[in-house]
């Protein structure tokens, strides 16, 4: 029976261990007391006291078997995983008497208090030792740095890159931070004054930067090197057969250390370069813009990180660039540059850009010339063609020029005319501030006659649209005529030579060369041709043929013009002979004018007559007297034997009195002197004169008349009067048919007519024109219009024997004929129709309309003649 509770008592342990390994909550309810017989542990409770993560602590404990029995220890179990047994090996047995060491190992894994029991399974029922151990894991008090490594990529040579870190005691225990050490020259750690106390939780902020002193990739370490003192379990050793190790603390310096990975590439500073060096926008109108491109270029190894551009000068701006910018090592960007002017003159400025480059700022001048828009001009100003022949052609220079401060450009040229065409001018065109650009415009006309048209220049100019007029005239082809067609000489004096002028024209359309002028005859010389020469449509050309007789008798000849006239040769008869010289004589020696009025003029006419045996010349007519001269007598000229000619002298006197003069004609003749006395006496001019000055009409019925006479006079000479008005048309002249001329003294009766368009009163002039010195007559007119008077006509009628409720009145204009109804359902048998119109007849009848409506027959007839007015 004990046997068998020895082996229950087991299994029940076995079982509430396992139980208790399986399920922490059990583990309280097992006490930890141990038996003073039995397999007894020295020490109940293992303290390891601090220890840090990641390290061991061992202690040991001694088993006895204090019984009188052999113990066999079966099994060793731990309820926590951060403590092991180590040392014997199981199973193990103690004789009566006999301890053994266990030695137990604390590997702490996370901070924080460890607990545990250990438990051991033997032979033994009633005994089963226990004992606990305890310990703190506290922080290894590792110093952590934050981020853990460093990566600066490239970094300019000679440049500082800098990262900003957060160095940390995580643990329980203050690390005294001793030393330093930087494998790799270019790094650098600050923000550490050592040595230095980082206590527990404490953080501190550190800076690790990065200067390359060489080009290419660099790696090193940066290790921190520090001590932590902790607090761990000792145990003091005992001699041989003495009592149990005793477990003692102590502080312990444990090292730690920080070893941080850094690494970075030198490389070649960047260096920014902006292309071109400067801009020049150049001449821009105002209003207008240039815009002109520039580059941004890295031309270093390195990147570059452009921050800012900024431009100054007035109207400049930038743009197609946006900061911050990078630009890798030899990238390139294009940006913008505008200059938009307000205002007239010169502008400057500059980009600066702002970079981090070697050379952090570059600075890139800008300019440009705000001017005023340009100024188109031709020269000539027109263009005259004259007359061109149909289907020719003939072109005139012409020049445009800008005479504004900036360019211009001609977009169109445009004629408002047929026959004209333009070369030379490639459009479109732009000319710069004083620049000239030369072209041609051709004349073709299809047909005869002028033409005007005008050359519109368009352009971008101040004068946008430049017109430059254009004439010319289209002429048919030149036609060469002699005036007069022969020449007759006539007879000539053998000792007189005589010379006959002839006239060449060009009666046609266009101009003609003439390259030969031949004359003919004995006796016959030319003079005044010079040949070639030319002339123009309707030009003319004098010329000469001198007879100096050699024999008595008749003489002949020709002259022969050649030309590239439609007539290319042309002949002109040449006649003359030898005759007794010429006698000039007069039809009257003397003229008398008699009376003519200041400012009128008196003809009479007088005759010249050769009554000699040749031709004689008239040459001058000198008129003496200034109120005399000559009228239908050209000079020179000639008359032949028994030839007469006759023409006028006028007498045009400019002020009163008697005036004498003469006129001498001066000839080849004879008698080479013809003198004609002259006399006449001027008169002052006439005056016209109005009676009565003014005329009142008094009071005349609108739309009726009334007539007054009135009289006109002429006095001091004749005078023509040639119109009359009036002012306004109520008022009329009648009686007089002009243009009338009355003597001086003379008076002509006419009527004027008063014809009222409205009431109230009317005043008007009359103005009668003429030649008198009082050139224009005015006389007062008045008027008063009355209104016609209003006439009604009043009608009544017997009431009807019937039973009627009203009565219908109708009027018409003739008799029996149609009538309109003018009243409807009067109750009165009287009714006044005051719509009559002066001069009218009217017919009236009237019905009865009882209660039903029912209208009667007509009455009888009535009739009304209105008078008039």
């Amino acid at each position: 029976m004990k046997e068998f509770g020895t082996r229950g008592k087991l299994v029940a342990v076995l079982l509430s261990l396992a139980t208790m390994l399986g399920c922490g909550a059990l583990e309280a309810s097992q006490p930890s007391v141990q038996t003073s017989t039995g397999l007894v542990a020295t020490s109940p409770v293992l303290d390891f006291g601090s220890v840090p993560v990641g390290t061991t602590s061992v202690l040991s404990n001694t088993i006895v078997n204090k019984t009188k029995s052999p113990i066999v220890v079966t099994r060793a179990q731990v309820s926590q995983a951060d403590f092991q047994i180590t040392g014997k090996k199981l199973p193990l047995t103690l004789a009566p008497g006999q301890s053994a060491v266990l030695q137990i190992v604390y590997s702490p894994q996370s901070v924080g208090s460890s607990q545990g029991r250990v438990v051991l399974a033997s032979n033994m029922i009633r005994s089963t030792p226990i004992f606990t151990m305890s310990g703190v894991a506290i922080n290894s008090s590792r110093i952590k740095l934050n981020p853990s490594s460093f990566s600066f990529g490239n970094v300019a040579m000679g440049k500082t890159q800098t990262q900003a870190a957060t160095l940390s005691n995580p643990g329980k225990v203050a690390i005294n931070i001793m030393r330093v050490a930087i494998s790799q020259k270019g790094f650098a750690l600050t923000g550490l004054q050592l040595p230095m106390l980082l206590r527990a939780g404490q953080s501190v902020p550190v800076s690790v930067s990065f200067t390359p002193t060489t080009n290419g990739a660099v790696k090193g370490n940066i290790l921190l090197s520090g001590s932590v003192s902790v607090k761990v379990a000792r145990q003091r050793p005992v001699a041989f057969g003495g009592r149990e190790p005793e477990t003692i603390f102590a502080t312990n310096t444990v090292p730690t250390v920080l070893n941080v990975a850094v690494s970075g590439v030198g490389t070649a500073s960047g260096q920014l370069v902006v292309s071109p060096t400067s801009l020049a926008l150049g001449n821009v109108k105002i209003g207008a813009s240039q815009t002109q491109a520039a580059t941004l270029i890295n031309s270093g190894s390195t990147s570059v990180t452009i921050s800012q551009a900024t431009i100054s000068g007035k109207g400049f701006r930038m743009s197609g660039i946006t900061f911050p910018l990078t630009l890798a090592a030899g990238e390139r960007k294009s940006f913008t540059i505008t200059f938009a002017p307000q205002s007239a003159g010169s502008s400057s400025g500059s980009i600066a850009v702002v970079s981090d480059a070697s050379n952090s700022v570059v600075s890139v001048p800008v300019s440009g010339m705000a001017t005023g828009p340009g100024t188109l001009a031709s020269n000539p100003a027109s263009l005259t063609f004259g007359s061109v022949q149909v289907g020719q052609g003939q072109t005139l220079p012409e020049t445009l020029t800008n005479s504004g401060s900036s360019s211009v450009t001609v977009s169109q040229a445009s004629f408002s005319g047929s026959g004209f065409t333009i070369t030379g001018l490639s459009l479109p065109l732009t000319l710069a501030a004083g620049q000239s650009a030369a072209f041609s415009v051709t004349f073709k006309p299809q047909s005869s006659g002028p033409v005007s048209s005008a050359l519109t220049l368009t352009s971008d100019a101040s004068n946008a649209a430049l017109a430059v007029p254009i004439t010319g005239s289209g002429v048919t082809a030149g036609a060469l005529a002699s005036s007069p067609a022969s020449l007759s000489f006539g007879s000539v004096q053998a000792s007189n030579p005589k010379t006959v002028a002839g006239t060449l024209t060009n009666s046609g359309g266009s101009s003609i060369s003439i390259t030969q002028a031949n004359i003919s005859g004995t006796g016959f010389t030319l003079s005044g041709l010079t040949v070639p020469f030319t002339l123009a449509a309707g030009q003319s050309k004098t010329f000469s043929v001198t007879f100096t007789p050699q024999s008595s008798g008749a003489a002949s000849g020709s002259l022969a013009i050649v030309s590239n006239a439609s007539n290319p040769s042309l002949s002109i008869p040449l006649t003359a002979s030898s005759a007794t010289p010429g006698v000039l004589s007069t039809s009257d020696s003397s003229l008398t004018f008699g009376n003519v009025p200041v400012a009128g003029s008196a003809t009479q006419s007088e005759t010249l007559t050769n009554t000699g045996g040749s031709t004689v010349t008239v040459t001058q007519a000198n008129v003496s007297g200034s109120a005399f001269r000559t009228s239908g007598l050209s000079l020179p000229l000639t008359l032949s034997p028994g030839q007469s000619f006759t023409f006028g002298a006028v007498f045009s006197p400019t002020a009163g009195g008697s005036i004498t003069g003469s006129i001498s004609v001066v000839s080849d003749a004879s008698d080479s002197t013809v003198t004609i006395s002259l006399a006449g006496t001027a008169t002052v001019p006439g005056q016209l004169a109005l009676s009565p000055a003014s005329l009142n009409f008094g009071t005349v019925t609108v739309g009726q008349t009334k007539s007054l006479p009135a009289t006109i006079t002429a006095t001091g000479s004749s005078i023509t009067v040639t119109a009359a008005s009036m002012t306004t048309s109520e008022f009329k002249v009648s009686g007089l048919s002009l243009p009338l001329t009355l003597a001086a003294g003379q008076s002509a009766s006419f009527t004027v007519v008063f014809t009222p368009q409205s009431s109230g009163t009317a005043a008007a002039s009359g103005s009668f024109a003429s030649n008198a010195s009082n050139s224009s007559a005015v006389q007062s007119l008045t008027g008063i219009g009355a209104a016609p008077p209003q006439h009604s006509v009043a009608l009544s009628w017997s009431p009807s024997t019937s039973s009627v409720v009203a009565y219908n009145v109708y009027r018409g204009t003739g008799s029996g004929g149609s009538y309109s109804k003018i009243s409807s359902m009067n109750a009165s048998t009287s009714y006044i129709d005051d719509t009559v119109q002066a001069g009218q007849t009217y017919v009236y009848v009237t019905t009865a309309v009882d209660g039903s409506g029912k209208e009667s027959a007509n009455s009888n007839q009535a009739t009304a003649v209105i008078p008039t007015p």
